[in-house]
């Protein structure tokens, strides 16, 4: 049985009704330039013709495809016709698709080796994998995190070998833990001149040499030495620059340090510099 004729002119409800939408939507069609606004009648009311139905019935077509209205006008804007505007269609989500992808394998991996640690740079990660699963605090992948951001993967990979052997030396994480809980103390109520200050600073620093030794001691270093020396060899500046660069995006971070807390790591600084004036990252006193 064939089709009825379509009517030269109809209303916006009827043009509708034959595509199998609503007058509301094509409105929308209208007001985000996916269809082009008709001519209107001696009454002021839109009249739609053939082209017009069959732009409707390519949209809804497109649409029920789940193809979003925004790509489908991209694929009409400036086509010569329907094949054109396919094949826009088609390139745009191969695209899309390939970006998809891309993302779904990021997060695959992320999956794969836990969060935060797959965050971190492959140079970082790839030191941290050999480590029994639950062997690293999320504590200490947050501050490699913040390490990363400031210093660089090389800063941070650096960094690793301490909270690896961390992870494998349990008098040296006890010793940590108990020097984090003293110097989570220093709150308000602590002078900044307080004689207990000069202390801890002085067993943090023999706290990171006890740390150094070990490190040194389990060959951890060695994998970095040749890419320690390429990055120094293309830094660029002054060691005071470096370090003052580093300082100033630490001052950037959210810490609410108390005055106490402040000289405390003041003094710990003091104490790392006069122990070792060469390099930018703080060597064990």
């Amino acid at each position: 049985m064939p089709l009825p004729a379509i009517p030269r002119r109809v209303k916006i409800g009827d043009a509708a009704a034959f595509a199998g939408t609503t007058p509301r939507a094509i409105r929308h069609y209208h007001a985000i330039g996916l269809l082009a606004e008709p001519e209107r009648g001696s009454d002021d009311r839109r009249r739609y013709g053939y082209d017009d139905m069959i732009r409707l019935l390519w949209i809804r077509k497109m649409a029920d495809a789940g193809i979003s209205l925004d790509a489908i006008r991209d694929g009409f804007e400036g086509a010569t016709g329907i094949e054109q505007s396919l094949a826009r269609l088609e390139e745009s989500l191969a695209s899309k698709a390939a970006a998809i992808e891309s993302q779904r394998a990021a997060v695959h991996r992320l999956r794969e080796v836990g969060s935060p640690l797959g965050l971190l740079s492959p140079l970082v990660g790839g030191r941290l994998r050999e480590l029994p699963p639950g062997a690293l605090r999320p504590a200490d992948l947050d501050t490699l995190l913040v390490t990363e951001r400031v210093f660089g993967p090389l800063g941070a990979a650096v960094q690793a070998n301490r909270f690896i052997v961390l992870a494998t030396h349990p008098e040296l994480r006890a010793e940590e833990d108990r020097l984090a809980e003293a110097e989570a103390a220093l709150d308000d109520t602590v002078s900044p001149d307080d004689p207990r200050i000069e202390d801890l600073a002085a067993q943090r620093c023999a706290h990171e040499t006890a740390l150094g030794a070990a490190i040194d001691g389990s060959g951890l270093d060695e994998a970095l030495g040749d890419l320690l020396d390429q990055e120094d060899e293309h830094a660029g500046g002054e060691e005071g620059e470096a370090r003052t660069s580093a300082m100033e995006a630490i001052g950037k971070m959210p810490f609410d340090f108390s005055p106490a807390r402040l000289r405390y790591e003041e003094r710990v600084f003091e104490l790392f510099r006069s122990a070792d004036q060469d390099g930018d990252i703080p060597r064990p006193c």
